[in-house]
């Protein structure tokens, strides 16, 4: 009897050689893949603009910080170099006196600020303050572009539950986890793919990827939670799976990603996250997020409850 072919468009892009032989997680829960790519030089790799973009604000505002230091120590230095009267009172102040006046004259030049009780006195400080004005618009030029672009750039901040759940649904069995959006901007046509990524058994270090048929693959409007559930039914590839111990042998990773319109972008964002098969809590259920109504009828979430669960027997 021949043999279905492989569907080579899910193996989601790894590759035969990281699916065999990988063994961490294939999405770690903040979306960043466990690869690395080696081989190219320092300048191939070099991508600034991108690096300052995507890392975190106390990140980027202390590398702005130190840059911001750093430039006016190495102008106070060249001033100096400029000999004893090259700026104001530089002629009757000590070595450290000097450093001081030049430092901040760098500042009050390097920002445009321009009191006047510091001037240059010599041609070549005349010079450097020249190119120190220029060197100030265009880092400030660049920095306002970077800080606009990491303001607009689009992305969701949607918050997953720390654990799925094995939970009772429907008189049968249920993969669940839940999601709530972090931000108050509104994120509508909301659609999610679950992908299971195990090792075939009987196959050594084959690995598989299956995509999982969800209760519901997508909501119109996501303004409060949503609860993602595969239903583990006689299609399921979870149907023969009888505990946690079962999804830790095979190796078992849970890949999530989500796709949305944010209404204030006016663009399309994602995110991804995985959950590997020792952060599935096998018979338990979440917790009701929803708080009683208000006296107006107005209802609300408590977000603080996304995460938290109950056990619960499951049928058999």
């Amino acid at each position: 009897m021949s043999q279905v072919p492989e569907d080579i468009n899910l193996d989601l892009g790894f590759g035969s050689v990281v699916t065999r032989e990988s063994r961490q997680r294939f999405l770690n829960r903040d979306g960043s893949f466990n690869v690395r790519r080696e081989g190219l030089s320092f300048w191939q790799e070099l991508s600034p603009y991108h690096y300052f973009l995507t890392i975190s604000w106390p990140k980027f505002l202390s590398y702005l910080a130190l840059a911001y230091l750093l430039s006016n120590t190495l102008f106070a230095f060249a001033y100096i170099a400029c000999g004893r009267d090259a700026l104001t009172d530089f002629s009757r102040a000590s070595v450290l006196g000097r450093f001081g006046i030049a430092f901040f004259f760098s500042v009050e030049t390097i920002a445009t600020i321009g009191y006047g009780n510091i001037v240059p006195m010599t041609f070549a400080a005349n010079v450097l303050m020249t190119v120190e004005s220029l060197f100030g618009i265009l880092a400030f030029a660049l920095i306002a572009g970077v800080v606009f672009a990491r303001f607009a750039r689009p992305t969701a901040l949607i918050l997953f539950s720390e654990k799925a759940v094995i939970a009772p649904y429907k008189n049968m069995k249920a993969f669940m986890f839940r999601i709530v959006n972090q931000r108050r901007s509104q994120i509508v046509d909301l659609e999610a793919r679950v992908l299971l990524a195990r090792r075939k058994r009987g196959r050594g270090d084959e690995r598989e990827f299956i995509p999982l048929k969800l209760e519901r693959e997508g909501v119109a409007f996501f303004p409060l939670s949503w609860t993602i559930v595969h239903p583990i039914d006689a299609d399921s590839p979870l149907r023969d799976y009888d505990g946690g111990d079962d999804l830790r042998a095979c190796d078992s990773e849970f890949l999530v990603l989500l796709n949305g319109f944010d209404e204030t972008f006016s663009q399309t964002v994602h995110t991804r996250t995985s959950y590997k098969g020792s952060e599935v809590v096998w018979g338990a259920r979440f917790r009701n997020l929803f708080n009683p109504p208000a006296p107006d009828g107005t209802i609300s979430i408590d977000i603080s409850r996304l995460h938290e669960i109950d056990a619960a027997p499951l049928p058999a």
